[in-house]
């Protein structure tokens, strides 16, 4: 959907903009559309880590749609000192999804997840209107390094969950449940070449829907609890009991904190310059708070850290759409669906391996994400090392999960994370180099001690006095262009086997 002039009364800003009614719904719910395969993703990752029942998963799944559209609210519509006033859609960080996954197998369960999630987003509160001073230690080379191991970090929940999810169910690891992952993963890859630009951006929950058909007609679906319980309920809040407090859990997830807040930052910019809209500290902070704020509510009402959805901000690049109340209906959705119980316990019977055949994709879009922002890097100085050296460490407790099992419980609460590992050594290792930059080795990075360019003799006996490029074509003094040709040709040319091309004028037409 796209959105002409005459659609809007335009306010003083362009993200004030009103579409009628039915328009915003109809945009908003492109926005839930859009983001629902990722919001969906985290609650469904941690409560299959956490051991939950099928209905306990629903409930988490109900509560991030639900604490998701309050969230997008509080954000786009805003309240004094709480609020972008941007179109951004809010929802469950994937950033945090590795951590948790952590902290709930280091046997605090998910409601040490919960506390520190509580207590981490307190602390990102109260820095919020500093974090503008401070976000200059989290250059795209931490933050590059940090967002590629979020996506290396959840392969393995993909590869997972493409054998089955549960490694004492029977069936686990078959070539039933790998071929139902590979059969929705090729889905996910078709969708996104058929064309077209909508079915492409929802690829993965088409995806998902259609692998969850094919598996209910192989019998390898199981809805016979989705009718268990009510179709429309509040969320209880402390649903699964009081928050936990462990000081590991805690120390790890304020380190996802600071990512979140770096990613909001980037996502507060980036939407208000694609809006044409001013984007000032205060504004960042004021969107930096609600995302705080959101996040310390979520644990009591059964749900993670909030943050700004990159691919959202995406849609409005393509839409053209920058009303923030359009997003705003979108979260009204959110809300309504998260009041639908029922919703969830069918998400949640979504089987394993067609979330595993997706989750490859998706958790791969993430790494590329990171990927994509380390190629902004320049690699002339230490970043090279930087970036070797984190990778290769937040990959440790990965490829070898016992790697920390000698010590303190604390200590491996925090480096079992492969993001909390990366991070912790991408931060400290761009404060030494790039901060701290007495005594650093001049030209250290391989990239910068390689050999100096140079030509070879042969390569230029042939040059004269004058000749000069211009343009990416050989020029004599004269202006006459030189012709350049293949080892081949020449040979040709001087056995008479092809004629010698008549030297012209450079800028002269070609005959």
């Amino acid at each position: 959907m796209s959105a002409t002039q005459d659609e809007s009364i335009k306010g003083n800003r362009p993200e004030d903009a009103k579409l009628p009614l039915g328009k915003s719904f109809a945009y908003g719910l492109q926005h839930v559309l859009t983001m629902y395969g990722g919001i969906i993703a985290p609650p469904l990752i941690i409560g299959n880590a956490a051991g939950l029942a099928p209905d306990e998963i629903g409930l988490l799944v109900a509560c991030c749609l639900f604490v998701g559209g309050l969230a997008t609210i509080l954000q786009t519509v805003g309240i004094p000192f709480f609020g972008a006033q941007l179109p951004l859609v809010q929802g469950t960080s994937f950033a945090s999804v590795a951590t948790m996954v952590a902290i709930v197998n280091g046997g605090g369960g998910i409601q040490a997840v919960f506390g520190a999630v509580l207590v981490a987003a307190l602390i990102g509160f109260l820095i919020a209107p500093f974090f503008a001073r401070i976000i200059r230690f989290f250059p795209p080379v931490v933050t590059g390094v940090v967002i590629t191991m979020i996506g290396i970090s959840l392969t393995p929940v993909a590869a997972n969950w493409a054998m089955g999810g549960d490694a004492k169910a029977e069936g686990y690891g078959s070539l039933a449940n790998i071929g139902l992952a590979a059969g929705t993963l090729l889905v996910v890859l078709l969708l996104s070449k058929v064309g077209n630009a909508a079915i492409s951006r929802m690829s993965i929950l088409l995806a998902i829907v259609l692998g969850t058909v094919a598996a209910a007609l192989l019998g390898m679906a199981d809805f016979s609890q989705v009718g268990h319980g009510a179709i429309f309920a509040f969320p209880q809040p402390l649903a699964f009991g009081m928050p936990v407090f462990e000081i590991g859990g805690i120390i790890s997830m304020t380190i996802v904190v600071l990512v979140i807040l770096t990613e909001t930052t980037a996502d507060i910019l980036a939407v208000g310059e694609i809006a044409g809209s001013k984007v000032d500290s205060k504004r960042i902070a004021d969107g930096l708070r609600a995302d705080m704020a959101s996040s310390a509510v979520a644990p009591i009402f059964n749900t993670f850290t909030q943050s700004a959805f990159a691919q959202n901000v995406g849609l409005v690049a393509i839409t053209g759409i920058t009303s923030r109340f359009v997003v705003a209906a979108g979260g009204g959705i959110l809300v309504v669906l998260g009041l639908l119980p029922i919703l969830g316990r069918v998400v949640a019977a979504i089987p394993t391996p067609v979330l595993g055949g997706a989750g490859i994709v998706l958790f791969g879009t993430v790494a590329a994400s990171g990927i994509r922002t380390l190629s902004k890097v320049k690699y002339d100085g230490m970043n090279l090392v930087i970036v070797a050296a984190s990778i290769a460490f937040g990959c440790i407790p990965i490829v070898k999960p016992d790697f920390y099992a000698g010590f303190p419980t604390w200590f491996e609460t925090i480096f079992h994370s492969g993001i909390s590992s990366a991070a912790v050594m991408a931060v400290l290792l761009n404060l030494l180099f790039n901060e701290l930059k007495f005594g650093n080795t001049k030209n250290a990075s391989v990239f910068s001690a390689a050999p100096p360019r140079m030509v070879k003799t042969e390569e230029i006996c042939g040059l004269l006095e004058g000749d000069h490029y211009v343009g990416g074509k050989l020029i004599d003094k004269e202006g006459y262009e030189i012709p350049v040709v293949t080892p081949d040709e020449f040979e040709q040319i001087q056995t008479g086997a092809i004629e010698m091309p008549v030297p012209r004028l450079a800028g002269s037409p070609e005959h």
